[in-house]
């Protein structure tokens, strides 16, 4: 679904995107746009009880932030408090449905935090983004996307390896993925209908070890991500979108904190791989070319060595 309100992309904003998208590959210097990072030596170096901002968005995807939320209200933090950000629109039913729900659980440890964009301004990631880095009163947040899991001892293990820390960007050396999953597939079925907490099924995920931090995984320095923002030196990443476009954000936000994150051990990051993608437009014969490849990516993005661990019990 497009937002009728935004005009589509005319020539200069496509030559601005593909211009910083191949500069984020270190052809240009990031201190162009981004002159300097706080020093580390005046970065807080928080220990004891951390606060965390987890920050998702979602659009038409309830069925994928259920987890999300139920993970945080089934396996609760206790050595860190959470504010879960999530950015959504009013035009989407079934996401404000069960935010309403989780909303009214009071959660240990967890502050729910709900706002709202105009669909332009959530379609592009970057701009809830960097308003939630702007305003965070955090000393870590993490950038995410509602397909990722917080199981048994994520939070937690993620408040000791912090402790102390002064990084610009650290992720989670291991996550556990699905394969691409059919909309049809179970695991996609069984949070359609009327909000609830719901849990993973654990054996349908393998463990995979990350080499940078990707979208879903990017936990940011609280001081860096309120003064740097999230790519708010590059305003064609400010600007509202028609539709929903391939996230490349996430790339330049790395390239603007010269940094691809440094590798931490955190337990129990799952995520929901699912083929057929909200932003996919137009006809079936297109959708159909996208999703293969999409297919071909993952096969080998996770060509790399899968991590030896035991398989939950059913």
């Amino acid at each position: 679904m497009t937002d009728p309100e935004v005009p589509e992309r005319g020539w200069r904003e496509r030559l601005e995107l593909w211009f910083f998208h191949f500069a984020a590959g270190g052809l240009v210097p990031a201190r162009w746009y981004l002159p300097e990072l706080p020093p580390p030596e005046q970065r807080a170096a928080r220990s004891g009880h951390l606060r965390l901002e987890i920050v998702s968005h979602c659009w038409r995807y309830a069925h994928l932030l259920a987890y999300q939320l139920s993970s945080l209200v089934l396996y609760p933090p206790t050595r860190l408090e959470v504010t879960v950000t999530v950015f959504h629109a009013a035009e989407d039913e079934d996401t404000v449905a069960l935010l309403a729900f989780f909303g009214a659980l009071r959660v240990p440890g967890v502050s729910w935090n709900w706002r709202v964009l105009q669909r332009g301004h959530l379609y592009r990631r970057a701009i809830g983004r960097n308003l939630a880095a702007r305003a965070t009163r955090c000393d870590w947040i993490w950038f995410t996307d509602c397909d990722v899991v917080f199981h048994a001892g994520c939070l937690d293990g993620l408040a000791a390896a912090l402790q102390g820390r002064r990084d610009t960007l650290v992720f989670p050396r291991v996550e556990h993925c699905t394969g691409l999953l059919q909309p049809t597939d179970p695991l996609l079925q069984a949070t359609r209908g009327p909000p609830r907490v719901v849990d993973i099924d654990r054996t349908r995920f393998s463990a995979r070890q990350r080499d940078r931090a990707t979208g879903p995984l990017q936990v940011t320095h609280g001081d860096v991500a309120r003064a740097c923002g999230y790519c708010a030196g590059l305003p064609v990443y400010q600007r509202p979108s028609r539709h929903w476009p391939k996230l490349r954000e996430d790339r330049a936000f790395r390239w603007l904190l010269r940094s691809q994150g440094e590798p931490i051990d955190v337990p129990g990051v799952y995520r929901i791989q699912h083929l057929s993608k909200g932003r996919y437009r137009g006809n079936r014969l297109r959708i159909g070319l996208r999703s293969a490849i999409r297919r071909l990516q993952s096969h080998f993005r996770d060509r790399g060595p899968a991590v030896d661990t035991p398989r939950p019990p059913r």
